[in-house]
């Protein structure tokens, strides 16, 4: 457990045109924080959504955006050593599982080389709480649920699950030379307004309204431990003031996965609650007033049937405690998509 600290200056969040960074930095702002934002809005979806995000980021005279690349390590030190960031949050990331079959050079370049340049900067310039994204993918093969973070995550399938497990291998590393205090949050399925165009949620929305037909893999049969926008931030939020210490008692005889002698923890965010993908469309289709044209295929390479997540740690350490049933965020989410979208 750690100890919760106030955070002066500015805060670095990286990936703010991104669904997740953007959350998090307007949470930020709101709550009177200084934040310079780090993103080079690549055209991995919609351009569009991603200048929206920023539009309402920019409009506070808080935030300080800089558009580039996390593989630039000049133009990063630069910005290290002018801030002096006690707090960086890295959300920027090549996303997706599907895509990493297709184009896997993003995943090495921004999820290993980007990540690596960050980590470095955090070491030479005194940063005192490095949080990074991670993924429930990690879990991979594992079948035991609900997920815990006290489980061996050794067998991904998929090269992105492969990258962020070794994001933790890597700020692990460095927290144990360098005493870099560091955070991983393993994020499960995180959906709401102003989500990603390439997730669930989206992809129904727009299926439906177009009248196109809505692809279930492995024929339905699939649960996700879908976690609102609001309740992920709200997670990041606490770990972020909750700077991780050593653990005294973690034996090296039987290591627990879960702890560390360093200054290292990873958490699972989740809600806690998986839902099938049956009922989750279901209730897009009433919100929407339409039904589905539904096509039933095999599950995909890199795909698992099912995840749930164990918050019990992250609850213990920084009193986080999921409140948006996947009912009222949906409705959210569709009440925002038609308003965004115009109805399309």
């Amino acid at each position: 457990m750690g100890t919760v600290n106030r955070i002066d200056g500015p805060i670095l969040v990286t990936g703010t045109a991104g669904f997740i960074g953007f959350n998090l930095a307007k949470r930020l702002l709101d709550s009177g924080y200084k934040v310079i934002g780090y993103d080079i809005v690549n055209d991995y979806y919609d351009v569009n959504l991603k200048r929206a995000r920023l539009k309402i980021l920019s409009d506070n005279d808080r935030y300080t955006h800089f558009e580039n690349d996390l593989t630039d390590a000049a133009t990063l030190n630069n910005l290290f050593a002018k801030y002096q960031f006690q707090v960086v949050v890295n959300l920027a990331a090549q996303a997706g599982v599907r895509y990493s079959l297709i184009n896997p050079r993003a995943y090495q370049l921004s999820n290993l080389e980007g990540f690596f340049n960050i980590i470095e900067a955090s070491r030479h310039h005194g940063v005192k709480h490095l949080v990074f994204a991670s993924s429930s993918s990690v879990y991979g093969l594992n079948k035991k649920l609900p997920f815990s973070i006290h489980h061996n995550v050794d067998h991904p399938v998929s090269l992105y699950a492969a990258s962020k497990k070794a994001n933790e291998l890597l700020a692990h590393s460095y927290a144990q030379m360098f005493a870099l205090p560091s955070t991983g949050l393993r994020f499960f399925t995180v959906y709401g307004p102003w989500g990603r165009p390439d997730m669930a949620l989206f992809l129904f929305a727009k299926g439906i309204l177009a009248g196109e037909p809505i692809q279930l893999f492995n024929h339905g049969e699939m649960s996700r431990d879908f976690t609102y926008i609001d309740d992920i931030v709200d997670g990041i939020f606490r770990v972020m003031h909750t700077f991780p210490e050593p653990n005294p008692h973690w034996d090296p005889l039987q290591p627990d996965p879960g702890s560390s002698p360093a200054p290292y923890r990873v958490y699972n965010i989740g809600s806690g609650r998986p839902v099938q993908l049956r009922h989750y469309l279901e209730l897009i289709e009433e919100y929407l007033g339409k039904k589905a044209i539904v096509e039933l295929l095999p599950i995909q390479l890199g795909d698992v049937p099912n995840t749930w997540a164990d918050i019990s740690d992250l609850t213990r350490d920084t009193g986080y405690q999921p409140t948006t049933f996947v009912e009222e965020g949906i409705k959210r989410f569709i009440e925002w998509y038609l308003q965004f979208y115009g109805g399309k």
